[in-house]
């Protein structure tokens, strides 16, 4: 159990390798992993080791600097995946789809070899 006395969530379990994913990028304190449900042809989770936040606006006021980390893992990754070009999504809340209260984002993009992500891609019409 978290110090919280919640159960840790299932990105703070991936991260200390407990659960087992695809990890495709890590820093100190981030973590990028495959969806186990991919919505695009390249489709990554990316979440900060801590659970502290639960969602990106508690992330954005707490901090920062960890938020600027996540972005720039974001960008790394779709540079060597999809020629820069991606989709960043956070959910924050249920209504919108948010099934993990750990903040997290899904970085959505296309093949390299020049394809193109649909608008109904993750939900979006």
């Amino acid at each position: 159990m978290s110090s919280t006395g919640q159960e840790p969530s299932i990105f703070t379990r991936i991260a200390a390798r407990e659960i087992p994913a695809t990890i495709v990028a890590e820093t100190d304190r981030i973590i990028a992993f495959n969806d186990i449900a991919p919505q695009a042809p390249v489709h990554i989770v990316i979440t900060p080791k801590t659970s502290e936040y639960g969602n990106v606006v508690e992330l954005a006021a707490g901090d920062p600097g960890l938020l600027a980390e996540l972005v720039e893992v974001a960008d790394g990754l779709a540079a060597r995946l999809s020629n820069g070009q991606f989709r960043l999504v956070f959910n924050t809340g249920a209504t919108v789809g948010q099934t993990v209260f750990h903040v997290h984002a899904h970085l959505l993009a296309p093949q390299a070899a020049g394809g193109t992500l649909g608008e109904g891609t993750l939900g979006f019409r």
